[in-house]
């Protein structure tokens, strides 16, 4: 019997992948000390502020709010919600993908307040992979959508903090170590970034790429532009909730400013829902103009009307969905 020669077998990938470059790990490297520096930053301050709060001033200072403060509060916080949902709104003209409008609002509002409550594991990922899977979604559907709603929000996040940042709204504490970093250096940063990603999305000559066997494209600049207006409008209405609450003492773009300092701790430091995070980031920033008890009151109220009051609708509207796609299963 004529035997034929066995076709060379291609190498394996590990070992024509390239090596990673020294700078490469230098970098992961700084990053993680950073990261760590920064977290062990907020929970000292938040261990230290925790020692002396007034919690009986913070409780008068609650009890103090007019119903028609309490209103415009519970409006803006409604309307931010509202605001959060159409990201999955963005993300379905992104997949193309045909959920009703309806059930995609609903399972955006409904990740968005146990994301705020019980973190990113629960909420932004673990809630929306269930509920839209039960609606009929690929794994890698649900991936992208999550995927534009995560840029979506910080793309907002990063063009109200530079500018913000850029106009000099807010200083760093005086107590704080950090005092070499320059805020209105790093405001044009943000800003420069949000640039970037814009014109990236209008003029870029590639339009995706595969990253570890997963494809990346770009929105169209249309989707880039939606995504930086809603985003950016809904950061401005959560600062607004807690301008009213402290009864427009402090001006707005420092309240927004000290607000999307506290988001970014918030995720550093991995607390749920930022309990303690929030409250001590508020006071190192605001402490001087305010007295203690008025910014505790302000937090927790803050936290009822958009974070508790949410939750349980929240709740309401999850086992809604669940029924639904039970019948529409069987």
């Amino acid at each position: 019997m004529t035997r034929f020669p066995r076709p060379a077998t291609a190498p394996a990938a590990s070992a024509t992948r390239a090596p990673p470059r020294w700078w490469q790990g230098q970098w992961q490297w700084l990053r993680r000390l950073l990261l760590v520096g920064f977290a062990l930053l907020v929970l000292a301050l938040l261990a230290s502020s925790a020692r002396d709060m007034d919690w009986a001033g913070a409780w008068r200072a609650l009890r103090g709010y007019g119903a028609p403060t309490l209103l415009l509060a519970g409006v803006l916080a409604a309307l931010s919600h509202a605001l959060y949902g159409s990201f999955d709104l963005l993300g379905r003209h992104y997949t193309g993908h045909r959920l009703s409008t309806a059930r995609v609002w609903a399972t955006a509002f409904v990740s968005y307040a146990f994301n705020l409550n019980l973190g990113s594991l629960v909420g932004g990922f673990g809630l929306r992979l269930r509920l839209y899977s039960r609606a009929g979604l690929r794994a890698g559907v649900i991936g992208r959508i999550i995927g534009i709603s995560l840029v979506t929000n910080w793309l907002g996040h990063a063009a109200a903090g530079g500018v913000v940042l850029a106009l000099g709204a807010i200083e760093l504490p005086a107590t704080w170590p950090l005092q070499w970093l320059d805020l209105r250096a790093c405001g044009i940063a943000l800003l420069l970034a949000v640039a970037g990603y814009l014109v990236a999305c209008v003029a870029a000559p590639w339009r995706s790429w595969s990253v570890r066997g997963h494809r990346i494209e770009l929105p169209s600049a249309r989707l880039a532009f939606a995504q930086l207006l809603l985003s950016s409008a809904n950061w401005s209405l959560m600062g607004g909730v807690i301008f009213v609450l402290l009864g427009a003492k402090v001006a707005y773009p420092t309240v927004l400013g000290v607000l999307l300092l506290a988001g970014v701790a918030g995720v550093i430091t991995h607390i749920p829902a930022g309990l303690g995070v929030l409250e001590a980031v508020f006071l190192a920033f605001l402490g001087g103009q305010l007295p203690q008890a008025t910014l505790l009151g302000a937090m927790l109220a803050y936290r009822a009307l958009y974070y508790l009051l949410p939750l349980g609708a929240a709740i309401a509207v999850y086992f809604m969905l669940e029924g639904t796609a039970g019948r529409r299963a069987a």
